[in-house]
């Protein structure tokens, strides 16, 4: 029988089960090390997200100076499934980098709405007409999603 991938505490199933090892500055190193595998940077990645600290986000926001626009593209996905507000800083400024991979730059909109901050308004506005339909309708979503979440958590 072949082993099927776990479902994540999140609710999807990973490209890479979550590294073993627990100790933030060995996964920050994995993460951050361009000579390490892909396979093992990403399950650095999901290790990280699973803590689900200030540390191991600010840890994630760190790595996008990677070369590689898939592991960027996968630390905008986990930061949208943290949902912690210290993530939105790096987001913003990925979202708003136009030399970007445009893939990058959805995700990070999408992220940012999924955060539910009120503060990442102004910005997902911002790019509603970008040249990337990827870009510009990930942050139409992006915006109904907040608009949503405002308006099932007011009272009635």
């Amino acid at each position: 029988m072949t082993q099927r991938p776990e479902v994540s505490e999140y609710g999807s199933v990973d490209p890479a089960p979550a590294s073993e090892f627990t100790e933030l500055d060995t996964l920050r190193s994995t993460l951050l090390n361009e000579e390490e595998k892909m396979f093992q940077r990403m399950r650095a990645v999901f290790k990280l997200r699973n803590i689900r600290s200030s540390e191991s986000c600010l840890a994630l926001c760190e790595a996008f100076s990677s070369k590689s626009a898939l592991l960027r593209h996968e630390l905008a996905y986990v930061l949208g499934q943290m949902q912690m507000d210290d993530a939105i800083p790096t987001l913003i400024h990925i979202l708003s980098d136009s030399n970007e991979h445009v893939m990058v730059r959805h995700e990070a909109a999408e992220a940012l709405g999924a955060i539910g901050n009120p503060k990442a308004i102004e910005v997902l506005k911002e790019y509603l007409d970008d040249e990337h339909i990827e870009v510009s309708e990930s942050c139409e979503v992006a915006l109904d999603l907040l608009d949503w979440v405002r308006k099932s958590t007011m009272p009635e």
